[in-house]
């Protein structure tokens, strides 16, 4: 099974190859025709639109498989180009596309309740998280698990985007992931019900000891709010130490970020970014909010880029604690940038450094108390043992 699974994913990658490198091709017509001005060093010059105006025509002539549409072969042409970046973390998004992004930062999106993020030794996406309470979550999804198809389409070559599209759909219907778990020697399939999801991107409880604890999923618009009233609660039930929880968190907004480590921070630079040309950007905290408690923060091999950021200006200062295992190591920039028809593009503009000047990209950060998660025992526990969390309430009892 395992075998033919991988001739289909490889096959459908060879076949979206080729038509990545058609449609590629293909915007040159498109542009061509509407008489813009190009240079001869330009991709749009007279040969390729004679070649592109060929392929077209054989592409409507002798295709076989299924009819394409003009707007199809549009949307293909666009995506083909941010493709051959070869960066998995540029994107193209149509207007639909870029409206559910826009609603998910908001909080809101229909799906099962998962996060997902690319497996950089695969390369193909997996699960990095589960929000309490959610279809995920009854299904048993864990973080760690590989999605090598959904619905019977294979996920071999498609952006994160892409695959997130095919598991989001209406509320009350069902998606079926095809996944594989660490330790188990054969595929399984998961089939889901979607429903509308109000992503809570932070969690607080007050633990014993008077020890809060904050878990932030994501860094989304709706973060900083949510952050700012799990934090008033905390200080209000008078605590006395803080677990900060960004396990399985795969980032998003750097203005989030910034603001939340500013809630936080003593006086001085957060972080910084350097783009193509050189070109610094600082971003700044004016210490007025300073973290008057001991910090223990949690991280694994899933907290990535915003949650590094944080993460790595924590351990900087010397704020707090970094418990569990090394960080992702996502250590680029991307930003979104609107086309005149609405749509859009994310692209990758800079690499960002931590206040000590370190590029964490491709190596992650390492945390100052190392402790593996023991997911046997927090699987097979009624009540989810979960020996990471124990190991910070034991630092953090030794801080406070």
């Amino acid at each position: 099974m395992e075998n033919e699974k991988n001739k289909k994913g490889l096959g459908l990658f060879a076949l979206g190859l080729v038509i990545g490198l058609l449609v590629s091709l293909v915007i040159v017509s498109v542009i061509y025709r509407q008489h813009i001005d190009v240079s001869e060093d330009s991709l749009l010059d007279q040969r390729v639109a004679e070649k592109i105006e060929s392929l077209e025509k054989l592409i409507h002539d002798r295709f076989y498989l299924s009819e394409v549409t003009e707007e199809e072969m549009e949307e293909g042409i666009y995506r083909g180009i941010i493709a051959s970046l070869n960066d998995p973390y540029s994107e193209y998004y149509t207007v639909t596309e870029l409206q559910e992004l826009m609603e998910q930062s908001e909080g809101i999106y229909y799906g099962i309740g998962a996060y997902v993020s690319l497996d950089e030794v695969s390369q193909m996406p997996k699960i990095s998280g589960v929000m309490d309470g959610s279809p995920a979550l009854e299904a048993d999804l864990r973080p760690g698990d590989v999605v090598y198809e959904v619905d019977g389409e294979s996920t071999y070559g498609l952006s994160l985007s892409e695959t997130v599209a095919l598991i989001k759909g209406p509320e009350g219907t069902q998606v079926t992931l095809t996944i594989l778990r660490e330790g188990e020697s054969d595929y399984r399939d998961v089939t889901i019900n979607r429903k509308k999801l109000e992503s809570p991107t932070v969690e607080f409880e007050m633990l014993e000891d008077g020890m809060a604890y904050i878990q932030i999923t994501e860094f989304d618009d709706v973060t900083v709010e949510q952050y700012a009233e799990a934090y008033a609660e905390a200080k209000t039930s008078n605590m006395s130490g803080m677990i900060l929880d960004l396990r399985a968190n795969p980032g998003g907004s750097l203005n989030a970020v910034v603001e939340i480590a500013q809630m936080m921070l003593p006086e001085g630079l957060i972080v910084y970014t350097e783009d193509k040309a050189g070109k610094r950007s600082e971003y700044f905290c004016d210490g007025q909010q300073e973290l008057d408690v001991p910090l223990v923060v949690l991280v694994d091999g899933n907290s990535a880029s915003a949650a590094e950021i944080l993460s790595g200006a924590i351990q900087d200062y010397k704020l707090g604690t970094l418990v569990g295992t090394t960080t992702f190591g996502k250590g680029i920039v991307q930003q979104i940038i609107g086309l005149n028809d609405g749509s859009a593009i994310k692209m990758t503009i800079s690499s960002y450094f931590t206040p000590n000047g370190r590029n964490i990209h491709g190596t992650g950060i390492e945390p100052d108390v190392e402790c593996e998660f023991d997911g046997e025992t927090y699987y097979s526990t009624e009540d989810h043992y979960d020996n990471q969390l124990e190991k910070a309430k034991e630092v953090l009892r030794g801080m406070m």
